[in-house]
């Protein structure tokens, strides 16, 4: 259901770089075209090595790699650009979904109505292309769109991300999230405290959050109590460049001893129980990308925590918070299309 990856324009920048050699990245579902994409430049007198590490997201890009086989440049595919520090020229190739949006919203437009006059609409990288058609549709249809700036994490106006919701905090009556699964509106629910409806473009169906919510603020507060007695906490920062939370993570072993518990650093690049099996932990807090005590802990056989969690846990906080990474300013929009990123 996505585009085809645009070849001729990513040669067209490597050209204008004067790239003898690059890397390309790939989340698992762009794999074919990363194989294509690397024979295409091969034809094209460009050495290209194809990276075969799993990648979630803008977040870890393997610039660090691409310098050390001595690349000159870095294809990232199927992500939006986030504001860091690149060791490599760096091309972002986001894939936008084919499908049109106006039929879903179409379909359920009795639904949205129930969110109220004042609506703000937000989406993933995939279909943000067609935000600004969705937000002319239903404003003929008698509502008021707000779509939020964002901050830096993001590369455009409405978009989110599952560890930064930032496009969603201003004024209205309740979200309207375009696109597919649970987890992003689900965290808008989370970090809104709004009334979350979730349209699916691909189905045509829509989820409202509030049970959905509700059960998962249970489920966390379980996982919270699980937690109550532990002694030796485990505190995990990821070296991915994206997800660097080193402040944030000393700031939580602070808390934890000031509060009679022990408390250690751990480094990590990807976050998994099994890797930590053989320490004397009790509990574990990752101070990283926040899906990850989220989406995995069934495979934890210790209780996971996010830093929120943890101030819930020591009595600091009373109301359920969702774990973000915010960003700072973001100084201009990226293009609808790839963008070219410099090294620093």
């Amino acid at each position: 259901m996505l585009h085809e990856i645009s070849k001729d324009e990513i040669l067209k920048e490597l050209q204008k770089l004067k790239a003898k050699k690059v890397l390309i990245q790939s989340p698992e579902g762009l794999r074919r075209e990363a194989y294509e994409l690397a024979a295409f430049l091969e034809e094209n007198g460009i050495n290209a090595i194809i990276h075969g590490e799993v990648n979630y997201g803008a977040c870890d890009p393997a610039d660090k790699e691409a310098k050390l086989l001595g690349c000159d440049a870095l294809i990232h595919l199927g992500h939006s650009y986030m504001k860091l520090h690149l060791e490599v020229p760096t091309i972002f190739v986001p894939a936008f979904a084919k499908v049109d949006v106006i039929e879903a919203l179409r379909k359920n437009i009795e639904e949205i109505r129930k969110l109220g006059r004042r609506i703000i609409l937000v989406t993933t990288a995939q279909h943000i292309y067609q935000l600004e058609r969705a937000k002319k549709f239903l404003e003929e249809n008698g509502f008021q769109v707000v779509i939020g700036k964002g901050d830096s994490r993001v590369s455009w106006p409405g978009q989110v991300l599952g560890c930064n919701y930032s496009a969603a905090k201003v004024e209205g009556d309740g979200v309207l999230f375009l696109g597919s699964g649970i987890f992003h509106p689900l965290g808008l629910a989370l970090s809104t405290k709004k009334k979350v409806l979730a349209v699916n473009p691909y189905s045509g169906d829509f989820m409202w959050m509030d049970e959905l919510k509700e059960r998962f603020i249970r489920k966390r507060w379980a996982q919270i109590a699980k937690a109550i007695d532990a002694k030796r906490f485990g505190v995990i920062v990821s070296i991915k460049k994206g997800q660097l939370r080193l402040r944030e993570a000393e700031r939580i072993v602070k808390l934890l001893r000031e509060h009679g518990k022990e408390a250690r650093l751990i480094i990590m690049n990807d976050v998994s129980y099994m890797k930590l099996e053989g320490f004397p932990f009790d509990a574990y807090v990752v101070v990283a990308c926040p899906r990850v005590p989220i989406d995995d802990y069934e495979n934890w056989r210790k209780p996971v925590l996010t830093p929120r969690e943890i101030e819930l846990l020591l009595g600091l906080k009373e109301e359920y918070e969702f774990d973000e990474i915010p960003g700072g300013r973001r100084e201009k929009d990226e293009p609808l299309g790839i963008s070219l990123h410099k090294a620093g």
